[in-house]
């Protein structure tokens, strides 16, 4: 009956170990704007690819051009 309260109690404080440990990391790790890191992250990897998208229609064009021109 002892094994079973103590792994029980030991379980409950693990848990609430966790707990208190998720709750006050979030608060820390999100910056003064309120933008979570993974949300910077994201929109981060968008500007890249749009920027990519830009950069690569744009030769695209200029590769037009030049085929129009040595026709």
């Amino acid at each position: 009956m002892g094994r079973i309260v103590t792994a029980v109690f030991a379980i409950a404080l693990i848990a609430g170990a966790a707990w208190y440990a998720l709750e006050h990391s979030s608060a820390r790790s999100s910056s003064a704007e309120g933008d979570s890191a993974p949300k910077r992250q994201l929109d981060n990897v968008r500007e890249s690819a749009s920027r990519i998208e830009s950069d690569a229609d744009q030769r695209a064009q200029e590769l037009e051009e030049k085929m129009k021109s040595a026709q």
